[in-house]
């Protein structure tokens, strides 16, 4: 990380809500074929949450702990603030003097973009406006929400914006918050309606829908002539009745089993 920090933009995509099984079922089946095709051998990675919500996950998410690989570890990470006795920051981790990545980056001349989904990047209440406030810049509307059937086009149209309007040599920290796996998503089922409620077939479908226009993004980076890191993860799963339960911030296996890949994104040869 030490030779991709400066060097190249980074994308961090987490998936709110997603559920591993969900994530790998989709991919084998080809549901997901704008990710699939730039994952290491088209498959994601299995790993544990950092946290069994969305705002735990972050936070840790953001002090440098992604996602952790369910092999016995310890595993060395990729980002991390400096702290004495680490046993997971190795030498090829970024090392950071702040108390988190973002404010680590920004100190080596990033431009650090948020463009929220969830709630809890609104920028609405003090709540809402904690980790949106770690950015340099921040945005949120209704139409990037829970809410909103086709809120991961109009995320993307907007961090397609932000793209453009970064001058090429200014390196670029982009966090998008897909809020589309995040219930209610029964509206991505062909003939859906608010009686058939969500569930796994309704996680997929948000999955699939989400896929293509993450499509555009990434293109819109390889576009952009700069090369880049791309993180793409779950932040926690959800249960949809498993064991009588229902939701996340709970300690279930389909809670805490998410699916994690990491690409680079490179702009095309010149001929």
């Amino acid at each position: 990380m030490n030779e991709v920090v400066g060097a190249r933009d980074i994308l961090l995509v987490t998936l709110d809500t997603l559920r591993w099984d969900i994530a790998a079922r989709c991919a084998r089946e080809g549901r997901t074929p704008e990710l699939t095709a730039r994952m290491p051998g088209g498959r994601w990675t299995r790993r544990h949450a950092p946290g069994s919500f969305t705002y735990a996950s972050h936070q840790a998410m953001f002090a440098g702990f992604l996602p952790t690989p369910e092999t016995p570890g310890p595993h060395p990470r990729l980002f991390a603030a400096r702290f004495p006795g680490s046993e997971t920051t190795a030498p090829g981790t970024f090392v950071y003097d702040a108390p988190d990545l973002v404010s680590g980056l920004a100190a080596r001349g990033y431009r650090t973009v948020c463009v929220g989904g969830v709630g809890f990047f609104t920028g609405r209440g003090p709540l809402g406006s904690v980790l949106p406030g770690l950015f340099g810049e921040s945005r949120w509307e209704p139409a990037f929400g829970v809410a909103s059937p086709d809120s991961t086009r109009a995320q993307v149209d907007h961090a397609l914006e932000v793209l453009d309007d970064t001058p090429a040599d200014r390196r670029l920290f982009l966090f998008l918050n897909v809020s589309a796996l995040h219930q209610p998503n029964w509206f991505h089922l062909p003939g859906g309606g608010p009686g058939d409620g969500d569930g796994p077939e309704s996680h997929a479908a948000a999955l699939a829908y989400a896929d293509g226009h993450l499509g555009r993004l990434l293109d819109g980076f390889v576009r952009r002539r700069r090369p880049c890191f791309a993180i793409v993860c779950s932040d926690h799963g959800t249960a949809y009745g498993e064991d009588g339960y229902a939701g996340h911030r709970i300690g279930h296996p389909v809670v805490w089993t998410v699916p994690y890949t990491h690409f680079f994104l490179d702009p095309p040869e010149e001929p």
